[in-house]
């Protein structure tokens, strides 16, 4: 039965007074489910409380980054311990170069770059990719979603490249007119556009693996086929793993792919985990592209609260945190709740498409094409009524989902049995609730 949401309610209408929407990232006003966005309180392991005293099973963890679960206890106590040294300097620190040297030792990057967020890594990386290359094209893929830099905000129309139109008001038709959007996992579209611009484009960006329209995996080899392409073009390849890298596996969706079939990219962003829940991120790459940043080189990048010692320390604790025994976890986890869900939503009729690409995944409410959904035109015919239906059904059984139907779903170390076992008891009645809704 729905829970009280009175509390809630109440901060939204303060929240709305003061805050475009009452929100300060729009997917949480709830608008593609419907209801009263839930303003937590507090959380603790895989358990999340909002402000009416409601209890829920996490599967956002606060959309990737809280790999071990919410306030763990040796995380906050490395970050109690750096609090109480100070917040930020504005000069270099230890934890800074330990977290640089973690990421190093772990990914294909040579040397790394620590900036506040995910859009500010991939606006880095853009720029760094043109001054290297000394070209002005970007290449990206509909669906993927790299932050709301101005240049990435594009879509395109059709399968054929074109060169993209803004996809928000407040961004100049200037700002995407060098941005290339083509189909995901369409090595023909990939091919084309290189020979339509040669010389001129510097780099293809694409998220690793898709996450933000869904989980869409890369089809088997599709990722050394953009970094072989890249190399023969004298373009960089810029891998966005700032949701998948340290969460689809312990070396991100390159530990999936790349890391086995023996290629590396160019230039890689990252976030979510590596800052441990505080608002960190990265991006890094060959030593010959990073040298070109500055002040060894003349492309020009900085932040006053890049490499915060508070973020560095979280990030570093929580990747020293995430073993082997971690990821097997989540993934059984994971690999549990997946087959329940489809198992619940076949039961009650319900069209659906479960992808998933190490430990995300995330259901589509659509047949896709042929069984699957493998680019964002796929993942647009999902029946968003139906996601609603089976998200408030949760909510109201005690399972927080993503309030949107193209969101990757997410465990931690602290899902345990009671946690899986709540949201496989929450299953069936969301699926009836689904097929209710998809009738």
């Amino acid at each position: 039965m729905p829970r009280p949401t009175t509390a809630s309610a109440a901060l939204f209408e303060r929240a709305r007074a003061v805050t475009p929407g009452g929100v300060n990232s729009p997917v949480r006003a709830f608008n593609a489910v419907g209801g009263t966005p839930r303003f937590i309180r507090s959380a603790a392991g895989a358990w999340i409380t909002d402000a009416d005293g409601n209890e829920y099973v996490d599967l956002i963890c606060s959309w990737g980054p809280m790999l071990l679960g919410h306030a763990h206890p040796e995380v906050q106590a490395r970050v109690a311990e750096a609090v109480a040294r100070g917040t930020s300097y504005g000069a270099p620190t230890e934890p800074e170069v330990e977290l640089a040297e973690e990421i190093v030792a772990r990914t294909p990057v040579e040397r790394v770059r620590f900036v506040s967020s995910g859009t500010e890594a991939t606006m880095s990386a853009i720029r760094l990719a043109r001054g290297f290359t000394g070209r002005d094209v970007v290449v990206k893929f509909a669906g993927c979603y790299h932050g709301h830099v101005d240049s990435l905000l594009a879509s395109a129309g059709s399968g054929l490249a074109t060169f993209a139109v803004p996809g928000t008001p407040g961004v100049p038709a200037s700002s995407t007119e060098l941005t290339l959007v083509l189909p995901y996992n369409d090595r023909a579209a990939v091919e084309k556009v290189f020979a339509e611009y040669p010389d001129r484009i510097a780099c293809l960006i694409t998220e690793a693996a898709p996450g933000n329209m869904g989980v869409v995996p890369p089809e088997p080899g599709f990722n050394h086929f953009l970094a072989e392409t890249c190399v023969r073009n004298g373009a960089l390849f810029v891998s966005d793993e700032v949701m998948t890298g340290f969460r689809a596996s312990k070396l991100g969706q390159w530990g999936l792919d790349g890391a086995v079939e023996g290629w590396r990219p160019d230039l890689v962003t990252f976030g979510k985990v590596m800052g441990g829940g505080f608002p960190a991120a990265a991006f890094g790459g060959r030593a010959d592209v990073m040298s070109r940043l500055a002040p060894e080189g003349p492309v020009y990048q900085a932040g006053t609260l890049s490499g915060n010692p508070i973020a560095t320390t979280a990030g570093l604790a929580t990747l020293r945190l995430a073993t082997d025994e971690v990821y097997a976890h989540i993934g059984a986890a994971a690999d549990t709740i997946r087959a329940a869900a489809s198992e619940a939503l076949t039961a009650a009729g319900v069209t659906h498409v479960v992808q998933a690409t190490g430990t995300m995944f995330s259901i589509f409410f659509t047949a896709g094409d042929g069984g699957r959904v493998r680019d964002f035109e796929d993942a647009s015919t999902t029946d968003s009524s139906a996601y609603a239906a089976f998200f408030h059904a949760m909510l109201d059984a005690g399972v927080y989902l993503p309030p949107s139907a193209y969101e990757a779903w997410f465990l931690s170390a602290a899902h345990d049995d009671r946690a899986v076992q709540a949201v496989l008891d929450a299953l069936p009645g969301a699926a009836r609730a689904a097929a209710a809704a998809q009738a």
